[in-house]
């Protein structure tokens, strides 16, 4: 079981692979289709010509296409990874914001529940004597 989840892992991790081949498939395809048709050789050869360098502008233009919408995804991921290390750092500040509100809040407290404490011994010492 485990072969096989390897196995599609390497298969589907890499698109390229399969274009490689559809693109390899196409040139080969079309050059046999034209060595192949009856025509002359100076004919043949243009249609050649021509061929590859419609070939060759549709590649450059996908080229262009995967490398624009790679930026666009590499620009999302800076953006996302900016908006997340933001709220990071606001959660980071605002925990220790309360730590230290909380810390300040208890020792008041503490100091408090001290003067209270001895003023309370205080009231009953006097009362004693």
């Amino acid at each position: 079981m485990a072969d096989g989840y390897d196995r599609f892992d390497n298969e589907s991790g890499n698109g390229s692979s399969f274009v490689m081949g559809l693109l390899t498939g196409t040139v080969l395809g079309a050059g046999l289709g034209l060595l192949f048709a009856p025509k002359s050789g100076s004919e043949l050869r243009g249609q050649i010509s021509d061929q590859a360098g419609s070939l060759a502008n549709t590649a450059s233009e996908g080229y262009r296409r995967a490398t624009e919408t790679a930026g666009e995804w590499a620009d999302r991921g800076r953006q996302m990874y900016d908006k997340a290390k933001d709220a990071v750092s606001k959660g980071t500040d605002e925990a220790q914001r309360y730590v230290r509100d909380t810390a300040s809040g208890a020792a008041a407290s503490a100091e408090s529940m001290r003067t209270e404490a001895s003023e309370h011994l205080r009231g009953s010492s006097t009362r004693r004597s």
